[in-house]
């Protein structure tokens, strides 16, 4: 075999394992950016429902917006890395909140709140650089 066939043929290899290698990158950076961005959402939404429970409807109502405005800075890259369907029941529970947090219904608010933090671990796990999300 000619010396520079076989080079040849590690070249030709290249460019797919640098597509790979971009690709895993990628996924590995979306991982822990969506578990960093869930987990400050679900601590903006705790520190809601604590303002709630002290009866602060006015810091609970603040500390919702200001999730729900972290939040939805964010939906264009949620709805390309993630199911709408999650991200659509996300943003739903976010405005049902709103909804209990403006007529100061303590125990559907926090029911609500309970469940959204639910709905935005899911979507996270959903994105989760594991060998079950890839098989």
């Amino acid at each position: 075999m000619h010396p520079k066939g076989g080079h040849t043929v590690k070249k030709a290899y290249l460019p797919p394992l640098a597509v790979l290698a971009v690709i895993l990158a990628f996924a590995v950076w979306n991982s822990l950016s969506m578990s960093e961005d869930t987990s400050r959402w679900r601590d903006q939404l705790q520190c809601a429902d604590a303002q709630a429970q002290a009866g602060n409807w006015p810091a609970a109502t603040a500390e919702l917006v200001d999730s729900y405005k972290d939040w939805s800075a964010h939906q264009t890259y949620l709805h390309i890395v993630s199911e709408h369907e999650a991200v659509d029941d996300a943003e739903t529970m976010y405005r049902r909140a709103m909804a209990f947090a403006a007529a100061r219904e303590p125990n559907e608010f926090r029911a609500e709140l309970s469940d959204l933090r639910d709905q935005l671990r899911l979507v996270a796990e959903r994105e989760r650089f594991t060998i079950k999300n890839i098989l």
